[in-house]
């Protein structure tokens, strides 16, 4: 009986979200960029390098949460820092209106990064397996220094 109430509770609880990211007005944003219902249905909690790739150039926000000096080595063009441990107090920062694209060195602490940002309110964020290993080793893009 406890079990029962859990898994209606459960579902009333997740029919309740979805109907709330349904409702109201969603800021405006690039059109391709601004999460809407089945992006935020469809968005993996883990996106592959490619596919990370292609929610930049569809004007994602690229966030990366690794130190300065590993930034300095090379980052994703166009993306932002912000070190995981300023994370939680930076996130006004970060665009509500956008899907974002936490990534780091090899994909653990970026996996972090999104849970702080879910923790946040944020729901359209995803985390980039590989980090800038993978990028990297793909051939894509690089930009270097501060």
């Amino acid at each position: 009986m406890k079990l029962r109430r859990t898994v209606i509770g459960g579902l009333a609880l997740a029919a309740s979200l979805a109907l709330g990211a349904c409702g109201g007005a969603v800021p405006a944003a690039t059109p391709s960029a601004a999460p809407n219902a089945s992006v935020l249905a469809a968005l993996p909690a883990t996106v592959s390098v490619s596919d990370a790739a292609g929610l930049r150039d569809g004007g994602a926000f690229v966030l990366d949460v690794r130190e300065p000096d590993e930034w300095a080595a090379g980052h994703i063009p166009d993306a932002t820092l912000i070190p995981l441990g300023q994370l939680a107090s930076r996130v006004a920062e970060v665009p509500a209106d956008r899907t974002i694209v936490v990534v780091c060195r090899s994909g653990n602490r970026s996996a972090q990064g999104r849970d702080v940002l879910f923790g946040a309110g944020l729901v359209a964020v995803t985390s980039m397996a590989g980090g800038m290993n993978d990028w990297t080793a793909a051939g894509l893009p690089v930009a270097t220094g501060s």
